[in-house]
């Protein structure tokens, strides 16, 4: 089982870069850089890339929408030349109060347009004369829908590798299966155990049974919250802020892929009046209506033995990769929280 982290969406940039350096020396494996509507990823990722050696890099994730395939290949092929082959490119459809508000592009039709995208990047990156002809992409542009002088190119440079790794963020079961067909790396949210399987069992089997072999086994990445002792149960009260932001404020009514997902998990009255207080602007509330039982499951927080049981499970629902947010404060409990997990972990 690999072991990562995830830089924060804002502030203390460069105290997360030097936190990674040491981490890394902790036997950190890889390290996602978010984008959502902060900074854009790819200049910090360059920066994570020139300052670590050995760890993975990932994008965590790019937006689908608003660049075009061949620019996401483009860069993610820039990103594996200036790091040595260590990206993972990250993607997902992240969700329309993002893309239609921030962006002001259209959300639609997420699935048909990571099928094409993946398609498109990996010709990309195998340095073939990019043709593609989809409902949502067509390369080159028809003469009839521009000047008439496009052409099929292919990328200048030479990759390092022909194949990136693509990881997917995914919790529907339409889209997970999609990532368990196409994709190397699935990186659900809020991954519970316990439940993993009734959830998320079905769509993982009806994509791996399309599955090119040549892809490998999926990599399972599942982010977490970290903390090691006797004395940090505190700590679980500190995600509840963040569990209701999603279960409750990441959507509206009807439309909150995260709320849904607490829902399948069996929290349908919970998840309810989680969102109902959320939008109601009553946000403590709301985080104080989130249940403990759900947080602790989907955490690694307790003594040393409570988290070799919790790692267990983990291991047992499929996880390959834990990308934990150490709770502790200060870099050195970090690196120790980190250090402690791996020998943990084995």
């Amino acid at each position: 089982m690999r072991i990562g982290t995830a830089i924060n969406y804002a502030g203390g940039f460069a105290e997360s870069v030097a936190d990674i350096v040491e981490l890394e020396k902790a036997g950190l494996d890889i390290v996602f850089v978010p984008e959502a509507y902060s900074f854009d990823a790819v200049s910090q990722l360059g920066y994570v890339a020139a300052k670590t050696e050995r760890v993975q890099i990932a994008s965590g994730i790019f937006q689908i929408y608003t660049r075009t395939p061949t620019l996401t290949a483009m860069t993610a092929a820039g990103l594996d030349f200036v790091s040595d082959g260590r990206f993972t490119l990250g993607i997902g459809a992240s969700g329309p109060q993002v893309i239609e508000g921030f962006h002001g592009v259209k959300y639609d039709a997420p699935l048909g347009r990571t099928r094409e995208i993946i398609d498109i990047c990996r010709q990309v990156w195998r340095r073939e004369k990019v043709v593609h002809s989809g409902t949502h992409y067509t390369i080159p542009l028809p003469p009839e829908q521009g000047t008439g002088l496009g052409k099929p190119l292919k990328l200048i440079n030479h990759p390092v590798r022909e194949r990136i790794p693509i990881l997917l963020a995914s919790i529907g079961p339409k889209n997970v299966a999609l990532t368990a067909e196409l994709a190397e790396g699935w990186e659900p949210i809020f991954f519970h155990p316990e439940k993993a399987s009734e959830v998320w069992g079905a769509s993982l089997a009806e994509g791996k049974a399309k599955r090119d072999p040549s892809l490998g086994e999926l990599d399972t990445f599942v982010g977490t919250a970290l903390a090691i002792g006797d004395d940090v149960d505190g700590l679980l009260d500190h995600l509840r802020g963040m569990l209701a932001l999603y279960i409750g404020g990441m959507g509206a009514r009807g439309k909150n892929f995260y709320n849904s997902l607490a829902q399948r998990y069996g929290y349908e009255a919970e998840a309810k009046l989680i969102q109902d207080l959320y939008l109601d602007g009553k946000k403590d509330e709301a985080a104080a209506a989130v249940p403990k039982e759900l947080i602790k499951a989907i955490s690694l927080i307790g003594p040393e033995g409570y988290v070799k049981e919790r790692l267990a499970a983990f291991r047992e629902a499929g996880a390959t990769t834990l990308v934990v947010n150490p709770m502790l404060p200060g870099r050195e409990a970090r690196v120790a929280q980190v250090s402690k997990l791996r020998e943990l972990v084995g």
